[in-house]
């Protein structure tokens, strides 16, 4: 009677393990990244333009140079003396203030004044102010403009959520995750959410699948400056909030109970 009632039990017990395993392996499919790469290779790949433009309240490190013209040069940049830079310096030498675009998109350059740069990326930028000051130098001299804000955030179901700044201002969605150190088990791949402030100051918020291939593919794949990815939890995260911890206690009290009725089982046969 004790031994078929034992036998019973762990019968019961295995099939409940037994359709444990069986749910994490069904929702191990959702987890690999581009699980159509195969089918992918078979698409014509398509050229994404990944180069931001430029917003209105980006900061901008605008450089004109000439090494043959350096006085010239310098009269086209915008300095504040060290002391009053906020930065820590080891000299009394002046350094390069950065541009703050304003609200209709302008800059005022020195000897040049108002220049619009809304809307432009930073290379049509830099040929830009390169025709505006080029006729005051013998030869022509370097114009470069680069972002100095150039941050993207990634929240929700990451393991590090945050704010994370980009040098080359060139990231794309894999590599966003990458400096929030990936997905936790619990963020849907399948819906990770982009919000994004375009130039004209209308917002959007597009779904991405990060199982998909195409993704490579898509407008969406580059980042633009101040945009956002959301991670979504999935159903057992939501679940798993509720609940609280009685669900690990639950699962160690039914291994634990597995257990002790597999060795009692085999004292008693």
């Amino acid at each position: 009677m004790i031994k078929g009632q034992l036998k019973c039990s762990t019968s019961v017990m295995l099939l409940v393990l037994l359709v444990a395993c069986v749910a994490s392996c069904t929702s191990y499919k959702k987890v690999p990244y581009l699980q159509n790469s195969q089918d992918f290779a078979k698409i014509e790949q398509v050229n994404v333009a990944f180069e931001p433009k430029i917003q209105p309240y980006d900061l901008l490190d605008i450089v004109v140079l000439s090494p043959d013209e350096p006085t010239t040069s310098m009269s086209y940049n915008l300095i504040v003396p060290s002391d009053m830079s906020g930065r820590n310096s080891l000299t009394s030498q002046p350094v390069l203030q950065e541009y703050l675009v304003d609200a209709e998109g302008n800059v005022i350059i020195p000897n040049v004044g108002v220049v619009k740069l809304a809307g432009l990326t930073t290379s049509e930028a830099e040929k830009l102010i390169l025709e505006k000051v080029k006729d005051a130098f013998r030869a022509a001299p370097v114009v470069t403009v680069r972002f100095a804000d150039f941050k993207v955030s990634v929240l929700g179901e990451v393991t590090a959520p945050g704010s994370y700044t980009v040098k080359n201002g060139k990231i794309n969605v894999f590599q966003a995750l990458a400096l929030a150190r990936d997905l936790t088990i619990h963020g849907m791949r399948e819906n990770v959410k982009l919000i994004r402030e375009n130039a004209d100051g209308k917002k959007e918020i597009v779904e991405l699948n990060l199982n998909d291939a195409s993704l490579l593919n898509s407008p969406y794949y580059y980042l633009c400056q101040n945009d956002v990815l959301y991670v979504t939890p999935n159903k057992s995260k939501a679940k798993n909030s509720d609940i609280g911890s009685s669900t690990s206690l639950w699962f160690s009290a039914t291994s634990i109970l597995v257990s002790l009725t597999s060795l009692l089982y085999n004292i008693l046969k």
